[in-house]
């Protein structure tokens, strides 16, 4: 299917900045699932900086403002066709190895109830485990928006029983790794409901590394493997790691932010 996107991060300081640096992750992935038709990315006032390909094959773009500034907007537009590749990520380049998303980090830190989860993982049986363990999250912690917060751990959200996408990914991400299966967090977008009603945010998911499969996409919060409806942008250990945009501003002023993501059908 043709999806549109239209993503708009809006950035304001309560007083004037002295310049703003950007990192952005906001490149779709390349791979079989999905083909870029158009893609644009402004920042207001901004200039382009470098970019270059990571080893987890996704684009890094630097972008920076020149202050005094009050306000910035990030805004994406583009066109991806897209098809269901049963959560499979088929055909993406990369140069990390599996084991290297072994690692831990302080907010995917395995506790004893995050242990006892990932002792769901069976080896005999490694795919219909993985099934089963991104099955088990979506009933163990509610999807709730407001409920947790960027920082949250998967253990707290794991134990209060509430989270949003980032907390399904992030507590699934940190089972598999205690069951020995490399994990990592994915940020992209999900296409909007049939009413086009906007999400708060883009989508994060989390995909395991299952031996003679490779990297396959787990959504617990849509109790699903993402297909057609999905675009991936990148990958990290965590969702600070992962996230779509990264910056530092020079000054004293408090950022505040709004974020619209509309995600739409346009064609079949």
């Amino acid at each position: 299917m043709l999806l549109t996107v239209d993503h708009t991060t809006l950035y304001r300081y309560d007083r004037p900045v002295r310049g703003v640096v950007q990192s952005h992750r906001l490149t779709p992935a390349v791979f079989e699932g999905q083909v870029v038709q158009a893609w644009d990315v402004t920042v207001s006032g901004g200039t382009l900086g470098g970019g270059f390909r990571d080893g987890a094959g996704d684009w890094v773009q630097g972008w920076s403002v020149a202050g005094p500034v009050s306000q910035i907007e990030v805004r994406v537009q583009g066109k991806v066709l897209t098809k269901d590749l049963a959560g499979v990520l088929r055909g993406h380049k990369e140069l990390t190895p599996p084991f290297a998303y072994l690692r831990d980090t302080s907010v995917t830190r395995a506790d004893q109830a995050l242990t006892e989860l990932g002792a769901l993982i069976k080896p005999d049986d490694l795919l219909s485990s993985c099934h089963l363990l991104s099955e088990t999250i979506a009933d163990r912690v509610k999807y709730m928006p407001g409920s947790t917060q960027s920082r949250t751990t998967a253990a707290e959200a794991l134990a209060q029983g509430e989270g949003v996408c980032q907390d399904h990914a992030q507590v699934l991400i940190a089972a598999a790794r205690a069951g020995g299966v490399p994990a990592r967090y994915v940020a992209g977008y999900l296409q909007s409901d049939e009413s086009g009603t906007t999400h708060e945010a883009s989508h994060a998911w989390a995909e395991l590394f299952v031996t003679g499969l490779g990297w396959i996409g787990f959504d617990p919060t849509n109790r699903c493997c993402p297909d057609e409806r999905y675009i991936r942008l990148g990958s990290g250990l965590d969702g600070q790691d992962a996230a779509p945009i990264r910056g530092i501003s020079r000054g004293t002023g408090t950022e505040s932010l709004s974020v619209t993501v509309a995600v739409q059908l346009q064609e079949q």
